[in-house]
């Protein structure tokens, strides 16, 4: 729908299988916490993915301090790590602070 703001998903251990593993589309996952400073300045930019691509794919948030065994699941060492699924797997990942740009030339 036009004007329609995609908004950017919270994910946690209850709904990560079904809202990223099983997935129709591809999922940017955004791992974070919210004392973290390039977090914080990613955090736009991950908005800006989710407005331009909220059609083609799906995008989110996992708190490492509420969902500790995701970012252990998944080997997250420093944040802000990104990760794009693709059929329950891990496409790309991308640690630290990105430009827009980089990010959205993997969908």
């Amino acid at each position: 729908m036009q004007g329609e703001k995609m908004e950017v998903l919270r994910f946690k251990n209850e709904n990560f299988e079904e809202e990223v593993l099983k997935a129709d589309k591809p999922v940017l996952v955004d791992f974070y916490s919210d004392w973290c400073g390039p977090c914080k300045m990613m955090s736009p930019i991950i908005d800006e993915i989710a407005e331009e691509l909220g059609e083609k794919i799906k995008v989110g948030k996992i708190n490492v301090d509420e969902s500790k065994e995701l970012a252990v699941k998944y080997n997250v060492m420093s944040i802000p790590t990104l990760m794009i699924f693709e059929n329950g797997e891990i496409k790309k990942t991308f640690v630290g602070l990105r430009q827009k740009d980089e990010i959205l030339k993997e969908f």
